[in-house]
């Protein structure tokens, strides 16, 4: 199938430049196509741009209703230029009821049928693009009116997106499915509808979320020859190969940000669907799915986490998962601009009678929570530290009892800085500056003995320092504690480090914004190999930095520079497919070896290692396009297999 798509698919879409497909979309898919077609010079009642231009409102409308009636019966190339049009109107004027009203939702669900259902039709010519665009235009419409998506659903939109959403074409169209499908469930009135297919749905865009980074590497990323009607669609058919990778990691993101914002609006509901997406491996999966670099308008994984934490049911599983509750801490210390999910993730999982003592066993985040006390502003979050204190913290101290003698040792210093703070309230302004003096004095001492390189004895004196420096004087303790991440760097203790450059960043003001410590802690993060919160410290410690010199033109750094390029290519949205990938080939070198000396024994494994992805290329695009790293011998190599072991043997691919 995929050879005919290849051979059927023409290199360039022609699209006509009309008025109505000038404009740009919301989710950059608006770069315009080159080639034009020559529009009817007379009114041609067949044609849908003849008929857009008659002149009488009430003969133009009952032109397009049958028009719109009669387009899934009729076999005409101009259909996909009519819905190039009708996607553009549909992204500039999403709240115009003319086109919704005459039908067009009832068309497009039977033309999406059309194509799924008629293989040989959907290879003709350019009918490829027609199942994409018309999932499009369901989606841009049903974007923001309630009644559009109430006329969608009577219309049976439904049935056709689902089919585009388990795969049945490709991941292009899987892509504006689950957008379409996402608009439809996010009202109130059509989500009852829509929640009848819920556990169908809900299965499918949890196997996709999961999978689509590993699908749209393997089918488009790293092949060679590329799939033409995908590298239209990416770039109108004018980009390069740079272009082309860009343009796949964005829509890579918006497809798992998409498949996230359907899964929300399920879990919000309350519905049965709970007992599907708390499943301990999806809720792993959930930590890894982060909006990143190319979909910063997303909060990722952690959007739908933090749903499930004002469910009773996701409070216990979240609880019951080691992975999810460490990743919410470094969530909840990172620079992130969703730092804010995390911190209240962990405030109502403790607040849970339920899951208390199940979250507090793990020591991180207990002292996650103290590093953030001293916090007073988070975006538009104010007295973040004294909430925690207020509504959990204190409250954890107060129950404490011999049975959680461990919980309590972790909240010394909790309970120090409070009774710090009563009493320094009590003290007079003089009592107060001469201890800001002593304290001052002793980070002095610890300056110089730093400088003879007597780490630890610096470190010893930041320590006291802190003790001595009365709390209203945040700026001071806040370099205090920066000097202290930097002797724990040296002392190879990243753990410290972090600590001691999150306390800091929370006295600075605004939060987050003190150069030194974001270095700091970025290089603590690197240590740890935890690359996502490193790559986030170094990206606003640049920006800092940029801004601080702007005047002078001072170069970034070159060491700063090379932590950015290492954390970004740690951080590549493929990059676990990638690997996953080449595990693959492998396997299959591995059993290749099998087929030239005749042993069997391996054959079973490379089964396994595809058959749990049975569905994974099922469809029409069944793309078995080669990756780079695959050598062209391999290949030869696999031919002679094939014809030496016809029968009785598991046939090895390359994927």
């Amino acid at each position: 199938m995929y050879s005919q798509m290849k051979k059927k698919t023409p290199n360039h879409i022609n699209i006509p430049k009309t008025p109505y497909n000038t404009s740009h979309d919301d989710d950059d898919d608006s770069t315009e196509h080159s080639p034009h077609i020559q529009l009817c010079n007379n009114l041609n009642p067949c044609c849908f741009f003849c008929i857009m231009k008659e002149q009488d409102p009430s003969l133009r409308k009952s032109k397009i209703s049958t028009y719109f009636k009669e387009m899934p019966q009729i076999d005409n190339q101009e259909h996909v230029l009519v819905l190039s049009g009708l996607w553009n109107i549909a992204m500039t004027q999403p709240n115009d009821p003319e086109f919704p009203s005459l039908g067009i939702f009832n068309c497009m669900a039977k033309l999406i049928t059309k194509g799924t259902n008629n293989k040989h039709w959907l290879l003709q010519s350019q009918n490829i693009y027609i199942p994409y665009y018309a999932a499009h235009i369901i989606g841009s419409y049903t974007m923001h009116k309630e009644e559009f998506a109430q006329m969608a659903i009577r219309s049976g939109v439904i049935p056709p997106l689902l089919e585009l959403l388990k795969g049945r074409i490709s991941w292009v169209e899987q892509r504006v499915a689950v957008r379409a499908l996402g608009h439809l469930a996010s009202y109130r009135s059509t989500f009852e509808l829509v929640s009848e297919y819920e556990s169908e749905l809900v299965k499918s865009t949890m196997n996709l979320a999961s999978s689509c980074l590993e699908k749209i590497y393997v089918e488009f990323v790293s092949v060679k020859r590329r799939v033409q009607y995908h590298r239209n669609l990416l770039t109108r058919g004018l980009g390069d190969l740079e272009m082309e990778n860009r343009k796949a990691e964005e829509w890579a993101s918006q497809l798992q940000c998409w498949c996230i914002y359907l899964l929300n609006c399920f879990a919000s509901k309350d519905s049965n669907s709970l007992n599907l997406i708390c499943k301990k491996v999806f809720l792993n999966d959930l930590c890894d799915m982060w909006g990143g670099l190319m979909n910063n308008t997303s909060p990722g994984g952690f959007g739908l986490i933090r749903i499930l934490c004002y469910n009773k049911l996701g409070r216990k599983k979240i609880s019951e998962s080691p992975k999810v509750v460490k990743s919410l801490c470094n969530l909840s210390r990172s620079c992130d601009d969703w730092q804010y999910l995390g911190i209240d993730c962990l405030l109502l999982l403790l607040k849970d009678q339920n899951t208390r003592y199940k979250v507090i066993d793990n020591v991180d985040v207990v002292s996650c929570l103290v590093d953030l006390i001293e916090l007073r502003r988070l975006g538009d979050k104010s007295n973040v530290g004294d909430t925690i204190i207020t509504k959990v913290l204190v409250q954890l101290l107060e129950h404490t009892n011999n049975d959680c003698y461990k919980f309590a040792t972790k909240l010394v210093s909790l309970d120090s800085k409070i009774d710090r703070r009563n009493k320094e309230r009590l003290m007079s302004e003089v009592e107060l500056k001469e201890k800001l003096v002593t304290a001052k004095l002793m980070k002095k001492e610890g300056n110089k003995m730093f400088s003879l390189g007597k780490v630890e004895e610096a470190l010893l004196k930041y320590f006291e320092a802190l003790e001595v420096c009365p709390l209203r004087y945040r700026n001071e303790r806040m370099v205090i504690y920066s000097n202290k991440a930097q002797c724990s760097l040296l002392l190879k203790d990243p753990d410290s480090a972090i600590s001691d450059s999150t306390q800091a960043l929370c006295l600075c003001n605004p939060a987050n914004t003190h150069g030194k410590s974001l270095w700091r802690r970025s290089q603590a993060y690197d240590m740890k190999g935890m690359a996502k919160e490193s790559l986030l410290d170094c990206v606003m410690f640049m920006n800092g930095f940029v801004k601080s010199n702007e005047k002078n033109s001072v170069k970034v750094p070159y060491h700063v520079a090379r932590m950015f390029c290492k954390q970004m290519d740690a951080t590549w949205m493929f990059r676990n497919a990638c690997s996953k990938s080449k595990s693959k080939s492998k396997v299959i070198e591995k059993i290749e070896g099998d087929y030239e000396s005749g042993n069997e024994s391996n054959y079973e494994e490379l089964d396994q290692t595809y058959d749990h992805k049975k569905n994974f290329m099922a469809g029409l695009c069944t793309i078995m396009e080669k990756p780079f790293h695959v050598k062209e011998g391999r290949r030869r190599k696999m031919e002679r297999a094939r014809r030496r072991f016809k029968k009785g043997v598991v046939v090895a691919r390359l994927m």
